[in-house]
Parts: C-alpha cells; structure tokens; sequence
C-alpha cells in the first residue's frame, strides 16, 4: 500500500459497496478522505464548502437560542461539525442510514469523528431519514413526535438524481408536508443539491412552506482550475402569531 494511498474501510451495505479512503494530493499538498459508492464518488473533504453552507445558511434563519437542529446524512460530518460552531444550537440529532459510516466517526477513523461523538449536543440516530420523515413518530427515538428548529438534509445528490428511487416521494408535495410537520413555527428545512437551483423544485417549496429561496454556493475546484456551483434549498414554515397583552 503506497504512503499517498489508502483504503481505510469496504463494507457491503443495503446501497452497494462502500468504500472510505485517504489520498495525497500532491498537486495540493493535503490528505483528501473520499467515500465511494461503487465506482461513484459521494463525498470529499475536499470540496466542503456548500455542506458547511447548508448548516450556516440555514441557521442564519433563526434568531434566538437553545435551538435543536437534525442533520439528515452523516457523511464525512462537515455539516454536522458546521452546525456544533453555532453558539445558539442546544442539540443536534444526526440522522445517518448505515451503520458504517457512524462507525467511521465513533471509532476516530474521519478527522472530524472524535469532535463530533464528545460534544454532548451530539447524537447519532441509526435510520432511513426518509421514513422517519414520513412518519409521525419522526427523527428522536426517545421522544416521538419531537419537533425541531431546523432539518438539513444532505444525502441525495439532488431532487432528481438519487441515491435510491424510493426517495423520490420525500421531494415531491406530500413528502414535503409531511418533513414540514416536524418543524416548529417558523422552522428551517434546508436542503443540498449538486445541481445549479431547479426552478420547478423551489416551486414545489413554495406551495408547501411559507417561504422558500434557493441559493447558489459557488467555490473553485483547484484540480480543474475552474468555478463549480451547488445549490441550498431554504424553506420556513409558518411563524407562531404574536401575542399581544391587552391594553
């Protein structure tokens, strides 16, 4: 095994073979971990900057503290670490669909693992993001029916292509009321695209939530020496109304 390259971890997973692995970029002079599904590339800790956006950008939509937040998709944890830098965030549940990946992080294997498992705010759930969205039960094991701040969500690469045709449902109307209903008033979904913004997708954001915006991420990929664009779908639920004290 060459000092530039290694493969940490192959798993078989319900979605195809997994793979983590670390390389020298020479070019750059850094270590880039890599997890492939397959022959595709999902993640790289080399191109974070929208993950990191998608944690800021969304909990820039909220005021206030004691914020409790869940982060769909674990990942390489760039998300999950960008949401733990926010002062305001009291807790984070962390939905992840396969076991592995919590490992990599539990074990220190990913850079950004043991940060993530000793923060107290921190916990990681075990669970298709997708069905506990559908369900009324939701995303907190230990409370049922628990609604949060804010859901960002980074798994599919956007609402078109998909890690899994069963996911299709969560981005179409109804799977999107049903995600809204685990936000409080005034609540934040966000969600990562691959993709430059889908006019059709921020219409469909539109007609479920009181708000919706897509914002454009643009960052430069030093190995092409050119700009790519990713997109941060932003929707709020409705506000709580004010109360008013009578005169």
């Amino acid at each position: 095994m060459s000092l530039y390259f290694e493969e940490l971890d192959y798993r078989s997973t319900p979605i195809g073979a997994l793979s983590l692995r670390r390389r020298r970029e020479l070019s750059l002079g850094v270590d880039v971990f890599e997890i492939k599904l397959g022959d595709e590339y999902l993640m790289s800790s080399l191109f974070t900057a929208s993950e990191i956006a998608l944690a800021r950008l969304g909990l820039a939509e909220l005021s206030g503290a004691d914020l409790d937040v869940v982060v769909g998709g674990l990942g390489l944890g760039y998300t999950a670490q960008a949401v733990l830098e926010h002062e305001a965030v009291k807790s984070i549940v962390i939905v992840e669909a396969l076991d592995v990946v919590i490992d990599w992080h539990e074990k220190g294997v990913l850079p950004i693992g043991p940060a993530l498992t000793a923060d107290p705010r921190s916990r990681f759930v075990l669970g298709d993001f997708f069905a506990l969205a559908a369900s009324k039960k939701g995303f907190d094991p230990d409370a049922p029916a628990r609604r949060f701040d804010a859901i960002l969500v980074d798994i599919d690469h956007s609402p078109d292509l998909l890690l899994n045709p069963q996911n299709a449902a969560f981005y179409q109307p109804t799977g999107l009321k049903r995600l809204a209903a685990h936000l409080l008033p005034g609540g934040v979904f966000g969600l990562w695209s691959n993709e430059v913004p889908d006019e059709a997708f921020t219409q469909r954001l539109t007609a479920v939530f009181a708000e919706a915006r897509a914002e454009r991420v643009t960052f430069h990929n030093p190995l092409q020496n050119r700009e790519f664009t990713q997109t941060i779908y932003l929707a709020r639920t409705e506000a709580a109304p004010e109360l008013h004290e009578a005169e």
